[in-house]
């Protein structure tokens, strides 16, 4: 009798073992974020303070690059290579800039040269004016409130005022002038230049890659909003002073002031500093028409001029230039600028306006972040 045949099931291969998980990465803490911004803030103080005296050319041409930067991509587009658009650019910007000095640096030296031979003429008058005001003070008053010693007090001192503030105007002047010549400004800042703008791109770029995952986006927007801000007003308040200084220096001389060319191009310059520059342009054209024309005429045209440049300049420059695009107040800009100009001289000055857009667009970011959270929206305890 056969055995029953046993059937013996096919032997199942192997399953391969699943590999563990790899760890997840570890995660930074809130006091390593808070660590790695503020020792990036203390590095940059540190760094601008040590390095302040040679930084002056490295920061103009960053900030020559960054102006030109939307016209080297519009030539890219056309077809050109980014060191040619580059050196285009640059060559440009730099025959303009010779071009203006050799134009307008003799006028400027004559007309200093005008001021320093006028300025005993002008302490003169003003002591003579000064005089005959406390001469009506005293018949008005009586001589027991204004006494003759204050009027030769009051003489004295209002001449030493114009003297002291005419040799201010020509160290200011021929000041900037010398910076202006100074051989770091006249040749490291082009070719630094040059090299930002060709490798703009790629400068952004390798930042970009540099942000911390996490808040790569976040840090990418508030970014945007920062380049939106400061290149309205960069570009924008650039041609606004261009076009106020050449407007004042033109139709102060064509009114026939002596230092019209000096004054327009001061005030028109200053007008980057929010009512700074019309105030000084206004009121030292007035005292230089009081002083040279003899009828009230050529100071009605002074007072005429301003009055127009203020005109033309909140109704029809800044609106078509600025509008509504900087939300930089005025107030905030004008500290910001004493402000770095106070710490860090004119490389301050320089910095300022970025640095104020960067805490501007920051405080907004943070006010936003506060009004959505429960600190700002946790209504009152019913036991307040």
């Amino acid at each position: 009798m056969s055995q029953p045949s046993v059937r013996v099931a096919p032997r199942l291969p192997d399953l391969p073992v699943p590999a563990p998980p790899p760890p997840e990465p570890p995660h930074a803490t809130r006091a390593q974020r808070m660590a790695l911004l503020v020792g990036l803030g203390l590095a940059g103080l540190a760094a601008i303070q040590l390095f302040a005296s040679i930084l002056l050319p490295f920061v103009a041409a960053a900030g020559i690059a960054y102006f030109l930067d939307p016209l080297a991509v519009r030539l890219v587009r056309l077809g050109m290579g980014r060191s040619l658009a580059a050196t285009l650019l640059v060559t440009g910007l730099v025959a303009a800039g010779l071009l203006f000095a050799l134009l307008l640096y003799p006028l400027i030296l004559a007309q200093i040269g005008i001021l320093i031979s006028r300025v005993p003429a002008y302490v003169n008058d003003l002591r003579l004016w000064a005089g005959d005001v406390i001469i009506h003070l005293q018949e008005r008053l009586g001589e027991e409130y204004v006494d003759g010693k204050l009027r030769d007090l009051v003489s004295g001192q209002a001449g030493a005022m114009l003297g002291f503030l005419a040799g201010a105007l020509t160290r200011i002047v021929g000041g900037g002038f010398a910076l202006f010549n100074v051989l770091s400004l006249l040749v490291v800042t082009p070719v630094v230049a040059f090299y930002l703008l060709r490798d703009w791109p790629g400068v952004v770029q390798r930042v970009d890659g540099w942000l911390p995952r996490r808040y790569a986006g976040v840090l990418r927007l508030q970014a945007k909003e920062m380049d939106r801000i400061l290149s309205a007003w960069l570009r924008g308040q650039a041609l606004c002073c261009v076009l106020l200084a050449a407007f004042y220096a033109l139709t102060l001389q064509l009114v026939g002031l002596d230092l019209g060319l000096i004054v327009g191009l001061t005030a028109g310059l200053l007008s980057f500093i929010p009512y700074v520059g019309s105030i000084t342009g206004g009121v030292t054209s007035i005292g230089l028409a009081l002083a040279q024309f003899p009828t009230w005429a050529g100071v009605a045209e002074v007072v005429v001029v301003f009055i127009t440049g203020q005109l033309l300049e909140g109704y029809v420059i800044y609106p078509r230039f600025l509008g509504d695009r900087v939300e930089l107040h005025a107030v905030w800009v004008i500290f910001a600028l004493f402000a770095g100009g106070a710490v860090f001289g004119f490389l301050g000055v320089l910095l300022a306006v970025p640095v104020a857009a960067m805490i501007g667009v920051l405080a907004r970011f943070w006010l936003r972040r506060y009004l959505g959270s429960p600190l700002y929206s946790d209504p009152p305890s019913d036991a307040a």
